[in-house]
């Protein structure tokens, strides 16, 4: 049998079988638990600024942002937020509550493999080069706005 022939039928298989994606339904559910993750967010700054009235707005921010954190670290530990993503999709991944999901599922997975090696080492298995691109850019930003700051 002709390799392309293989191929093509293989790929009309994967066409068949392969549930059909409602793009909209996606970007509505995207939407709806993005949405939700930053209303909750802009939720516990307000109540931060309600009973801390002479806290700054940036560190009601990362109050907000720490809580978030927790949350999102405490609810993967639990299983839970496996479902909400699988449900919102990119919707969970844009805020703050993607990395933290991301650092936290890698450190659950490989924990059976000891604290230093497992846990340790592993924790940062996806978001190693997000950290790691995060520091080289604002370096780069920030040496390109020392040198403008003397101009």
């Amino acid at each position: 049998m002709n390799i392309e022939l293989r191929n093509k039928r293989y790929l009309a298989y994967i066409e068949r079988k392969s549930p059909k994606a409602s793009y909209f339904k996606a970007l509505l559910h995207a939407f709806l638990v993005g949405g939700a993750i930053c209303c909750l967010g802009q939720m516990f700054s307000d109540i931060l600024k309600s009973y801390y009235p002479l806290m700054d707005i940036l560190t009601i921010g990362g109050w907000a942002s720490i809580i978030i954190i927790t949350l999102t670290i405490t609810l993967t530990g639990l299983g839970v937020f496996d479902r909400v993503a699988r449900f919102g999709g990119a919707g969970t991944v844009v805020p703050i509550s993607g990395f933290a999901n991301s650092i936290a599922s890698c450190a659950i997975e490989f924990k059976d493999e000891g604290l230093v090696f497992g846990l340790g080492a592993k924790m940062f298995y996806i978001a190693g080069p997000v950290i790691v691109n995060g520091v080289a850019f604002s370096m780069i930003v920030g040496i390109i706005f020392f040198i403008l700051s003397l101009i």
